[in-house]
């Protein structure tokens, strides 16, 4: 079997979302459905049984996040401290860059159930199949949003055969790189509130980054209300509101 050829796979999928299509994709933290156009984000919206408050994502690399959210130095510290020192993922939320050119590309339907407020959710470093496909979003400026490839509060899919059929049919194209990494974890990315750090759902790494900003920012994240980070695997909480 030949190796993974992550730039071929990631060129494919774009192909397909810069189409308007929608994709299954492999992150770290589990396979993300995702839409290239308002149409397929409602399709995969409605294919979830989401409710109408929950919102779509926004695949970001470092420069994006950069760009679009709109945080103080010591927010920048902490999401470089994360992401990058410690090479975690993260689900960063925070007031965003309304007039930044890639989402001044999306239609005012598809802006408005993937913002709240100003706000921009935005999934970080979550792997190399990840870096490559926001890096084609960035530089041909098409945004691509979306959420976990699974029906909603059904648990966040770590290989390609465990996803609902009703969801995999809904994918133009599915990009299978097998298990992901994180899924000991059996939940997404942690998400975390760049302004007033407050965490919205408690995921991934959540362990590790709260170890992160006590450390080096002074900052006590709360302990998971369920016992999973003391051995039993598998627990997952999330706050109302947080994506699905």
């Amino acid at each position: 079997m030949a190796r993974p050829d992550v730039k071929g796979d990631a060129a494919r999928a774009f192909d397909v979302l810069k189409a308007g299509g929608a994709a299954i994709l492999p992150m770290n933290v589990g396979y993300s459905l995702i839409g290239g156009s308002e149409a397929a984000l409602k399709r995969i919206f409605d294919t979830k049984g989401r409710a109408p408050d929950k919102l779509n994502a926004m695949l970001g690399d470092d420069t994006l996040h950069r760009e679009i959210h709109r945080i103080d130095s010591r927010g920048q510290e902490i999401v470089a401290a994360i992401t990058q020192d410690y090479d975690l993922p993260l689900g960063a939320i925070a007031p965003g860059e309304m007039n930044h050119p890639i989402l001044q590309k999306m239609t005012p339907g598809a802006l408005a159930g993937s913002t709240r407020d100003g706000t921009v959710l935005m999934l970080l470093n979550a792997g190399a199949f990840h870096a490559e496909i926001c890096r084609l979003s960035r530089e041909q400026v098409h945004p691509l949003f979306g959420s976990s490839a699974n029906r909603t509060l059904q648990g966040t899919k770590f290989r390609v055969e465990d996803i609902e059929p009703e969801i995999a049919e809904v994918a133009d194209i599915t990009i299978d790189h097998g298990l992901r990494e994180y899924h000991l974890y059996a939940g997404s990315s942690t998400l975390l509130d760049l302004t007033t750090l407050k965490v919205i759902r408690f995921g991934a790494c959540y362990e590790l980054i709260a170890d992160i900003l006590k450390r080096h920012f002074g900052v006590a994240l709360p302990p998971p209300p369920l016992p999973h980070l003391q051995g039993l695997i598998g627990s997952f909480w999330v706050h109302e509101g947080a994506p699905q």
